[in-house]
């Protein structure tokens, strides 16, 4: 039975350079979805503009302003997997489940330690370079 099943999904089958213009248009896509239909990914895009504007204001060294952005960014990052995988349970069923909770708690889990290792990456540089 397994052996008559397709390995990959048919959408899988661009190889090259239409490959890498694929991608792009769906990171694209995905990107703007993000903006339009999550409140909390505009929210932490508005978070990384200013702190990006702070970093590269701030007298630190090229590396730590890089880091300060970084876990900015990884906070979108998460952010983006965690909306991945609320609209996977939610393409599955809209009951209300005790799986379908933890995995909806774990992605939340997952975005609020990004953004608690960013307030300590932040105290960190701040702390040891103006105090």
């Amino acid at each position: 039975m397994w052996h008559n099943m397709q390995s990959t999904s048919e959408f899988k089958s661009k190889s090259g350079l239409k490959r890498v213009f694929a991608a792009l248009r769906y990171s694209r896509d995905g990107l703007r979805a993000a903006w339009r239909f999550e409140a909390a990914f505009r929210q932490e895009i508005g978070v990384l503009v200013v702190g990006s504007a702070i970093a590269l204001a701030l007298r630190i060294s090229a590396f730590e302003k890089l880091m300060l952005i970084a876990v900015l960014v990884l906070i979108l990052i998460v952010e983006l997997i965690n909306s991945s995988i609320e609209a996977v349970v939610d393409r599955v069923s809209l009951e209300r489940h005790p799986l379908s909770k933890n995995a909806k708690d774990f992605g939340s889990a997952a975005v609020l330690l990004a953004c608690l290792l960013a307030v300590a990456a932040w105290a960190v540089v701040l702390v040891n370079r103006f105090y």
